[in-house]
């Protein structure tokens, strides 16, 4: 999984599959955009407005729950 923020465009994408092709978009609610491939799954998302939709944008926390 990719997580990237461009700051130029406020722009935050998770990439959960790499090398899949996206052959479906939905914008689930405004300004959070969903990916989907051949198969439905989800394989990216992106969040459009996101230093305004998301605590510190530009900061990432990952983990691992045991």
């Amino acid at each position: 999984m990719k997580a990237s923020y461009d700051p130029k465009t406020d722009t935050l994408s998770f990439i959960l599959k790499e090398n899949s092709q996206v052959v479906e978009s939905d914008e689930d609610k405004p300004g959070v955009i969903l990916d989907y491939d051949e198969r439905g799954d989800l394989v990216s998302m992106e969040i459009l407005d996101a230093s305004r939709r998301v605590t510190e944008a530009q900061k990432m926390e990952f983990q691992i729950a045991r």
